[in-house]
């Protein structure tokens, strides 16, 4: 619950962003195409294309943003967050498709295969008005990005800084037909074209490492290893793999814990683990953690080793054959421990304590039902423990 709650903030956050950045691409894209128009600059109408990329692409981040804050389900176990990747990865191929057929128009251009536009100073002051409109944009976006750890976000935020910088570009060109270089226009477009070209790969890099599971850098996963070993209880740690879910993160790991505690030791330590990690590392939305007696990397336990109920009976019936002189053996009061450690499985056999009158021959009895035990069954090892009742 605390989860969805926190899903459906972040929604309303990243939607009200992007609604204040896709009003002020709207005035841009308007301003920047006409202006282009009305002032014959090739590198100014592309500046304006790539607003209007932004505007679409505005309209994907709140679609994307409200698909993925939906609580997990049946069919989605871990949620709806990939989808903030997909549109992401959407998002870079739409940028660098636009880039593409920008720097294929001003490179015609450039050829002679069209013409060349002489722009003025209405060029510049629409192009110095976008630079800071959108890199005002920016700020805020990539500000909130931040905070809320949201690649969608953020791609989006070097969106609107990619448009700052091809208006300097524009302004640059614009200013370079004005001094005498008429070519200098449609050079802009081209750095345009390249500037966006850049962001797409930046964002698309991105989205398609979440998607393929692509895991945390080295220092995280060291200080993540470092802050496990800190925990009482654990000896080691393997097998820590970690993955990026749209804002969130999500980790397992083997934990090895000395090989003779009890089960639920083990799993408290385990909690305690889990509880370590989620306050340290606030993204970790989903981890899970294996218990291990042993790394069990480098010592795997055989498959071949007899299970529970193999094992109870075989050694039921090595006791029952046991000769403990004029005192029955009551096996029906048996206990056994079982410890499957280092590729071998030993055994705890607990027995009912004896009458007082027989006490003094349990050390060379116990003696004798350990070696019986181990030549008939599978244990590599066994120990008698008597409990009273």
């Amino acid at each position: 619950m605390r989860e969805s709650l926190k899903n459906a903030s972040d929604y309303r956050v990243i939607r009200n962003v992007t609604i204040v950045g896709s009003a002020v691409d709207a005035v841009l894209a308007v301003g920047k195409i006409t202006g282009g128009f009305i002032a014959q600059s090739q590198a100014l109408i592309a500046d304006g294309i790539h607003s209007v990329s932004d505007l679409v692409t505005d309209l994907l981040v709140i679609v994307a943003a409200r698909h993925s804050s939906h609580e997990a389900d049946s069919e989605h176990p871990y949620g709806h967050g990939r989808i903030q990747a997909i549109a992401a990865a959407l998002l870079a191929v739409s940028l660098a498709l636009i880039a593409l057929g920008i720097a294929w128009d001003a490179l015609s251009r450039l050829r002679g295969m069209g013409e060349l536009l002489s722009p003025g100073w209405l060029a510049v002051v629409v192009a110095g008005i976008s630079v800071a409109a959108k890199e005002a944009v920016y700020q805020y976006t990539s500000r909130v990005a931040r905070a809320l750890d949201s690649n969608l976000l953020h791609a989006n935020a070097w969106h609107s800084r990619t448009d700052a910088l091809s208006s300097l570009i524009v302004i640059a060109g614009v200013l370079g037909v004005m001094s005498g270089f008429p070519w200098a226009d449609a050079v802009g477009a081209l750095g345009v074209g390249v500037i966006i070209l850049h962001a797409a790969f930046k964002i698309g890099r991105e989205a398609f490492d979440e998607l393929i599971d692509t895991g945390l850098d080295e220092k995280t996963l060291a200080s993540m290893r470092q802050a496990i070993l800190g925990v009482p209880g654990v000896i080691g740690v393997h097998e820590l793999r970690t993955r990026r879910m749209g804002s969130q993160l999500l980790a397992d790991m083997h934990i090895h814990v000395d090989p003779l505690i009890s089960v639920s030791e083990g799993h408290h330590i385990g909690d305690r683990v889990m509880l370590l990690l989620g306050r340290e590392f606030k993204s970790l939305a989903d981890i899970v953690v294996h218990i291990d007696p042993e790394d069990d990397c480098e010592l795997p336990n055989p498959a071949s080793l007899p299970l529970r109920a193999d094992l109870e009976r075989t050694v039921r019936q090595t006791l029952t054959s046991f000769d403990a002189g004029s005192r029955p053996l009551e096996v029906d009061c048996l206990g056994l421990v079982l410890h499957y450690v280092g590729g071998a499985v030993t055994g705890e056999v607990i027995l009912a304590l004896p009458p007082e009158a027989s006490r003094h021959l349990m050390e060379s009895e116990s003696a004798a039902m350990s070696k019986a035990l181990i030549e008939k069954t599978p244990l590599s090892a066994a120990s008698i423990v008597y409990r009273s009742r």
